[in-house]
């Protein structure tokens, strides 16, 4: 988003804030219907002026996280949301069900920002401790939020941007707390809900097993299931493997073409031009053919299992005219990040095709559910409210304001 539109956002944002909580004006034509309503419950407990949010008892914290099911996952992939945090200036946080924090790790300037307000574990992030934000929202409506800059009731963080995606028990569907991405407003982009989404996903990815029985460890599906569609996720047999990221895309590939590829065709598909050795790529499918019980052939690289992938299932239903139900299964961009050629093809075919089946067909809870993976993609919104509301002259549908308030976040 160019600086510009940024700045006229904050302005906007900050014209309503004050018209709100200065003049007690009405401001509702200004902002989203949850802000609003998150406002309304802040102003009746707690001071726009809060200078930092409440904290809990310190040895209560430590002894909910320590042993949890949420710190086993947090450490189990706390390489990949601390690289987050320092390439992109931010800082990651982790709550309970109750909005307080339990585990945060920061960028260098983030992580002094966070500490001055009580951005830390500990502190109480519901709106009615500290006000409007984005942990909050998506707490309270167990979806991925976004809180920017002055849409905070507290001016402490009128500075910063917030994206929040609710983490659940992959069993259970209880929700353990949110995982929270915040940076200052100008470091805005269009992909970080996307983001929190797909860190929230793998939290939930490395959950141990729940105690209703079952887990995220085991299931009943034979053969190979691999999931690449906001995040990555592979199993053999219903037992989870543990992949880098370079063995991930070599598997995807090869899920991607059951008819097996050459090692050439291979190292162009993983490494297009880069100047990577085919002994390196063999080593990769070495410790692959390893992890898979030898059931990957050569010549060509073929995988001699069932495969399933969730590529195939969203794309299959597309086809068959399923959307809603493709969007529900559609949980992002194709392993985001990867500099694979090939895959870097497919994942924009597959959202493509996502998109244009919306256009055609835009059901309103299925745009509702893309625009939480794609906010700033306002001609599928646009579509859809003209479909609800052109000409018909019956009563509203029930999702139009939601939507509205959708489409005035991606125009700005």
């Amino acid at each position: 988003m160019a600086a510009s539109e940024l700045r006229s956002r904050r302005y906007d944002a900050v014209r309503a804030w004050s018209a709100f909580v200065e003049h007690g004006d009405d401001a509702e034509p200004l902002v989203r219907p949850e802000i609003l309503s998150s406002w309304t419950r802040s102003e009746a407990t707690v001071s726009p002026d809060v200078t930092e949010a409440p904290l809990a008892d310190e040895s209560e914290t430590e002894s909910i996280w320590r042993g949890s099911p949420l710190q086993v996952a947090v450490e189990s992939v706390e390489a990949e949301l601390r690289r987050t945090a320092e390439d992109g200036d931010l800082v990651v946080a982790v709550t309970d069900p109750q909005t307080r924090i339990l585990w945060t790790y920061g960028g260098r300037v983030m992580r002094r920002k966070a500490e001055t307000v009580n951005f830390v574990p500990g502190g109480r992030w519901d709106d009615q401790s500290v006000g409007t934000n984005a942990l909050d929202l998506a707490t309270r409506l167990d979806a991925p939020s976004m809180v920017f800059s002055a849409e905070h009731y507290a001016s402490i963080v009128h500075n910063w941007v917030c994206w929040a995606a609710p983490v659940h028990d992959p069993v259970t569907g209880v929700e353990l707390g949110v995982l929270d991405l915040s940076t200052t407003w100008d470091r805005t982009h269009p992909i970080g809900l996307a983001t929190a989404r797909v860190m929230a996903r793998l939290i939930e990815s490395a959950l141990p097993p729940s105690a209703s029985g079952g887990g995220p460890d085991e299931t009943h599906d034979p053969g190979l299931v691999m999931t690449l569609l906001g995040t990555a996720e592979t199993r053999l047999d219903g037992l989870r493997l543990l992949l880098n990221r370079r063995q991930t895309e070599i598997l995807a590939l090869l899920a991607m073409h059951p008819e097996g590829l050459s090692l050439e065709q291979l190292h162009a598909s993983v490494y297009g031009d880069q100047q990577v050795t085919f002994s390196t790529l063999k080593a990769e499918v070495s410790h692959l053919r390893s992890a898979l019980g030898g059931q990957l052939s050569s010549r060509p690289y073929r995988l001699l299992m069932p495969v399933a992938t969730d590529v195939d299932h969203v794309l299959g239903l597309l086809r068959r005219g399923h959307v809603a139900a493709a969007v529900e299964a559609y949980g992002g961009d194709l392993l985001p990040g990867t500099n694979s050629p090939a895959l870097g093809e497919l994942a924009e075919y597959v959202a493509v095709a996502v998109r244009e089946a919306l256009l055609a067909d835009p059901q309103p809870d299925a745009v509702v559910r893309y625009s939480e993976l794609a906010p700033y993609d306002a001609e599928v919104l646009e579509v859809c409210l003209a479909r609800l509301t052109g000409g018909s002259g019956g009563r509203a549908h029930p999702a139009v304001p939601l939507l509205k308030g959708r489409l005035a976040v991606a125009r700005r």
